[in-house]
């Protein structure tokens, strides 16, 4: 599976290059028709709160699943878009 990770007004961060890697590897798990993801970590406004911006899109023989989350922190954002997309592929896997 190819994983594109792209940090969008900052520069690159090791931790969250692996924390993500693990969390898109869970959803490997649930499915296996997974193609490839693409990964966009950004800071929406660098002085307000919740501007950690995390967007997942992946692309799987089953379609597109994309989901989209800000908190204060990645790991959070990242969090909870793993679990909306793990969400996305179970209910899409049940049709």
């Amino acid at each position: 599976m190819n994983v594109q990770i792209n940090f969008v007004n900052l520069s690159t961060i090791d931790q969250l290059n692996h924390f993500v890697k693990k969390k898109i590897k869970k959803l490997f798990l649930v499915t296996n028709s997974l193609i490839s993801a693409d990964i966009y970590l950004k800071i929406d406004k660098p002085k307000s709160h919740n501007n950690k911006v995390v967007e997942i899109k992946l692309h799987s023989k089953l379609g597109i699943f994309f989901a989209k989350k800000n908190t204060n922190t990645f790991e959070e954002s990242i969090v909870l878009v793993s679990k909306a997309l793990r969400k996305q592929i179970i209910k899409n896997k049940k049709k």
